[in-house]
């Protein structure tokens, strides 16, 4: 029975590390998740901006921002604009391509989906309602989809 009760609090230990690890992963990549959105929603603002005044303004727009800056010809706003949503669009398709290609809000949801079943686990741990090798089994198939996630070194080293 001391032996069922030792590898039980070893397998909880096990899994409160994964989860701290979940944990700090998830601090960590939240907001650059969150920034790479927000950077991208700008850039395809300012490309949409930049091709707003010309598109409906057209000639008098040109003319409006050409006095406005004190420039010498319209052909310099229309050029400088045009040079700025290029900038801008391509800007945020490659920004939008290299998510795409990385999926993070994907990756966040298998986090943060794992985080729920191990936190379930620890549970069913904690209370005894699980034996011991169907807790492992659990544990297996939690982790082995989020292989990128690393156990807390500071959680694994305290029990």
């Amino acid at each position: 029975m001391a032996d069922q009760t030792d590898r039980r609090q070893d397998l909880l230990r096990r899994v409160n590390a994964r989860r701290a690890g979940v944990e700090a992963y998830l601090r960590r990549r939240r907001p650059r998740v969150r920034r790479w959105a927000t950077v991208t929603l700008v850039l395809t603002s300012l490309s949409a901006v930049f091709t707003a005044g010309p598109a409906l303004g057209g000639v008098t727009f040109a003319e409006a921002v050409k006095n406005l800056l004190g420039l010498n010809s319209t052909s310099t706003v229309w050029k400088t604009l045009c040079l700025l949503a290029l900038l801008v669009s391509v800007g945020a398709t490659v920004l939008t391509n290299i998510n795409r290609s990385r999926d993070p809000v994907a990756e966040l949801s298998a986090v943060e989906a794992a985080d729920a079943e191990l936190e379930g686990l620890a549970t069913l741990l904690e209370f005894g309602t699980i034996s011991v090798e169907d807790g492992v089994k659990l544990y297996q198939q939690y982790v082995t989809k989020i292989p990128f996630v690393e156990d807390a070194p500071a959680a694994a080293a305290r029990g």
